[in-house]
């Protein structure tokens, strides 16, 4: 499994790699530092929603 579905992998600080919501269909990464986690369940399908210390938000494929 991917671990950023995981909730329990992500913390705060954590450089990783997410999708932005207008990059979905290309599937182009964007790296970045987590600021805030956004997805309150333990697990989501498409990965844990993050926000970035620079404001964009997404959903996380790596962990770094």
């Amino acid at each position: 499994m991917n671990p950023g579905k995981s909730r329990g992998n992500i913390r705060i600080g954590a450089s990783v790699g997410i999708v932005l919501k207008q990059d979905q269909k290309s599937g182009t990464i964007t790296q970045g530092v987590v600021k805030k986690i956004l997805t309150n369940s333990t697990s989501h399908p498409h990965g844990i929603k993050v926000q970035l210390e620079d404001g964009r938000v997404g959903r996380v494929k790596e962990i770094n």
